[in-house]
């Protein structure tokens, strides 16, 4: 074994776990010969040793899927190109259903695995017994089958990737725990052990349980927390063939597996046990926790109604050990934000070793490259908060995170612990309105608005229950009246200097270099062209600009702008997201509203679209900008947090007479999917450009200076993309849209939709998705297909345009003022009569 510590290496990848491996096989398959694992201990002494080897690959998004699928893909190769067994079995997969909104999500699901390309078959309960004879299915309404899904022995697999990176020149070094990050000037120098400090320029932190303590000794935040994790092994059962599926029953909170002639039984029960809070002894390996067995028994007991053989076979084991799970579910993959050359790949949920493969080597490119091969955001640590380091945070969302992954996913479902950790100071008099709150970035935010006696944090369902209600009278009231949104959330940096204009120039498609007072929407695009984030950009000041962003955008967009400030000239960046509170005021009432409460003109001749001003109301003063998200008449009130309850009080006082209603975020949602705005995260991402995600208006070509991308987009410049987002309406559809609905052209699967919901306006469910075609997506094409959307496993007829079906024209944004069912689309008026 090799055990000579060097004095550099270009890469060092922390943590001998199945992640880290991965990573270390990964950066030699890209050419990689100066790789150096360090592990604090033995291989796989973590967690890796002890996992289930469930290889599963349907996901929540595309990219998450596509981990899992080049997962799946490289362990059925994984021991011929390293000579090296793994013990993976492709033998399937069941996940029964036994109640109907189970199974309308097991359906829902199938047709999105269809938009990521994994074939997702919906069996009947006599199949479901049939592939798996140990199953009681006379209470099973269906079941998902995934022939493509498998098993495979974690530690062998482990072992593969440890010889396949030794084999490309890696070199692994067990017992060489990593003591200290050293970061020098926002970059990274080396690593110190015991031993020496190794220097190097790219380090990854895979040290799952660990990783939290390694990344906040340098004042980064990855937040995940350790919860006890169980499972029970059966003696020997005749007759279990190795190729038995792996079963899911996800209302009864349990997988089980075939484990050399055993059955091995798991379980992710609703209120799990966190462990660790105190932080984990370095000296933990191979080991495991107390039984708790009165804990688990519940579940075991749905085990044996599901699978009646376990009630005649003895337990050989009942296991417990420690994984680790972040706040909401999802991997934390990526750079730090304000260290240059640090990286992390840990908080895998569970679900680490059907997706190590991909993780390793999403993070072998973007380490090698700086740059990912993909949009990964769902999974990028930078949506992590600060707040999220706090131990008893973490603790407490843990116990039910564990519980989340085997729960109904609900359409706008958010976690019910660990809440309230950041309000608006208007939080109370929403929740007296009767706000329905969701989280967003560690926000409460109104979802939509109830009865005040009803539950804070409910959740929508598939149906058009009270909340689609709801939601629906406040996008009706923002279309007819006036609405007042909440949306504090919204991140506040501000740029200045005398060199901020050429900064933001850079960094912009659109042209900043406007006077005082006016407002940009711009996308900033990373060197291949792809939307990095959109913004407004307010100028409020000859050498000063306020960019507003999205609440989950926050610590992304700051190590954006501090990252291009280095070597920029004079330039300084400053969060004062705290500083501001913002309530949107929307609807063709709005001018009437905010001049009841403030002396300013808001005429369209003083303030026209994309202004920005300084106004008195109520008893203090906000920064108010003329812009809209619903596509109607609007304005933002961006309002120093002190004198928010004052002018919140104003405004509703003066808007009694106007039948001024509050509205949340699902109704936002929907006001702005039928007039065509993008939402970032979803319908554009930083693997789009401008020009593909209909933005080309946002393109300044002419200006002066140069932006980043600009090459890219010179090269699709004047061209029919092969690739674009497209407008999509289901005017005859019962079932609702969520998004990530196949969308077929001539019987042909050419995309999904990234975003949908119910066009209340519209009449119809609406959404947006790229749509593909070799020969170039525009008008013609659009105009010659035949479109259905899939939802649940049913085609329904589709309407597709390059338009928004709500006032293309904008002119209700304008102040022009027509009857709201002129403003629909004709070909979605006819398609309508139809029905």
């Amino acid at each position: 074994m090799q055990s000579k510590l060097p004095t550099h290496a270009e890469f060092v990848v922390i943590g001998g776990g199945i992640i880290g491996l991965s990573t270390a096989y990964h950066l030699t398959r890209l050419g990689h010969r100066d790789v150096l694992l360090l592990e604090r201990d033995q291989l796989t002494c973590g967690t890796t040793w002890h996992a289930a080897g469930l290889v599963t690959q349907l996901r929540a998004s595309e990219n998450m899927a596509k981990l899992a699928q080049y997962t799946a893909g490289l362990f059925r190769e994984l021991e011929e190109l390293t000579g090296q067994h793994t013990g993976f079995r492709q033998c399937g997969s069941i996940t029964v259903a036994a109640t109907p909104a189970r199974l309308e999500e097991l359906r829902r699901g199938a047709s999105m695995g269809r938009s990521f390309g994994l074939d997702v078959e919906i069996i009947d309960a006599a199949e479901a017994k049939k592939r798996v004879p140990l199953l009681d299915v006379a209470d099973v309404l269906g079941a998902a089958w995934i022939a493509s899904d498998g098993k495979t022995n974690p530690v062998d697999t482990a072992r593969a990737f440890a010889t396949g990176a030794r084999q490309g020149g890696a070199k692994i070094l067990e017992r060489t725990p990593v003591t200290r990050i050293v970061v020098e000037k926002g970059r990274i120098v080396g690593v110190e052990t015991a031993e020496g400090i190794v220097g190097t320029e790219k380090v990854v932190i895979c040290a799952g349980m660990w990783s939290r303590t390694l990344a906040a000794d340098v004042n980064w935040t990855v937040p995940l927390h350790a919860a006890e994790h169980f499972y029970v092994v059966t003696e020997a059962m005749g007759g279990l063939s190795p190729d038995t599926p792996t079963v899911r029953d996800l209302d009864a909170c349990f997988y089980a597996k075939e484990d050399a002639g055993k059955l091995l039984v798991g379980f992710f029960e609703p209120k799990g046990k966190p462990w660790g809070m105190a932080g984990i002894p370095v000296e933990f390996s191979f080991d495991s926790l107390p039984d708790d067995f009165e804990h688990i028994e519940p579940h075991l007991a749905n085990a044996m109604r599901r699978m009646p053989a376990l009630e005649n076979v003895g337990l050989q084991l009942s296991f417990n050990g420690p994984e680790s799970f972040t706040p909401d579910n999802r991997f934390l993959l990526g750079p730090a934000p304000d260290i240059a050359g640090l990286y992390v790949a840990s908080g895998f949920n569970s679900c680490g070793i059907e997706s190590s493969g991909g993780a390793g080597k999403v993070v072998a490119e973007w380490m090698s490259t700086g740059m990912p091969a993909n949009d990964y955001w769902e999974m990028d640590v930078r949506r992590a908060m600060p707040f999220q380091r706090n131990r008893r945070y973490l603790r407490d969302r843990t116990g039910e995170a564990v519980g989340l992954l085997y729960a109904l996913h609900w359409p706008h479902k958010s976690p019910e612990t660990a809440r309230n950790v950041r309000v608006s100071p208007l939080h109370d008099r929403l929740a007296a309105a009767g706000a329905k709150f969701g989280e967003a970035a560690g926000w409460e935010r109104a979802q939509w608005f109830g009865t005040p006696e009803g539950p804070a944090y409910a959740h929508a369902t598939f149906g058009r229950d009270d909340w689609f209600k709801s939601s629906g009278a406040e996008h009706d009231a923002t279309r007819s009246g006036v609405t007042l949104f909440d949306q504090t959330s919204f991140a506040h940096l501000l740029v200045q200097g005398r060199d901020a204009l050429s900064f933001l120039q850079r960094l912009s498609t659109n042209d900043v270099d406007v006077p005082v007072g006016r407002i940009v929407y711009t996308p900033w695009l990373n060197e291949r062209g792809g939307m990095e984030s959109d913004v407004t950009i307010a100028r409020t000041g000859d050498e000063e600009f306020l960019v507003v962003t999205a609440a989950v955008q926050r610590i992304r967009d700051l190590a954006w702008l501090r990252m291009h400030a280095k070597g920029a000239g004079h330039v300084f960046v400053t969060d004062v997201s705290s500083g501001y509170t913002c309530l949107s005021v929307m609807g063709p009432h709005s001018r009437e509203l905010l001049t009841r409460v403030s002396p300013a003109d808001f005429s369209e001749a003083a303030f026209p679209f994309a202004t920005a001003r300084e106004i008195e109301i109520g008893h203090g003063t906000a920064l108010a900008f003329r812009m809209t998200f619903v596509g109607e008449l609007g304005w933002e009130l961006h309002i120093p947090t002190d004198q928010t309850l004052g002018i919140y009080d104003a405004l509703v006082a003066a808007g009694r007479d106007l039948d001024l209603r509050h509205a949340g975020y699902v109704a936002l949602n929907t006001l702005r999917l039928e007039a065509g705005y993008r939402d970032w995260g979803a319908d554009v991402s930083d693997e789009d450009t401008p020009l593909e995600a209909g933005l080309g208006f946002t393109i300044a070509w002419n200006k002066g200076e140069d932006f980043i991308g600009r090459a890219v987009l010179e090269t699709q410049r004047g061209q029919t993309p092969r690739r674009r987002l497209v407008q999509l309406a289901a005017p005859l559809a019962v079932p609702l849209l969520f998004g990530t609905e196949p969308v077929w052209r001539n019987g042909s699967l050419v995309g999904y939709l990234r975003s949908a919901g119910f066009g209340h306006t519209l009449g119809c469910g609406v959404g947006m998705g790229y749509l593909h075609s070799e020969s170039g997506v525009n008008a013609a094409w659009l105009s010659e297909g035949t479109f259905e959307i899939e939802i649940a496993g049913e085609r329904h007829s589709a309407i597709a345009s390059l338009r928004a079906f709500y006032d293309s024209n904008r002119t209700r944004v304008k102040g022009e003022w027509r009857k709201l069912e002129d403003l629909i689309a004709p070909e979605l008026l006819r398609a309508r009569s139809k029905e």
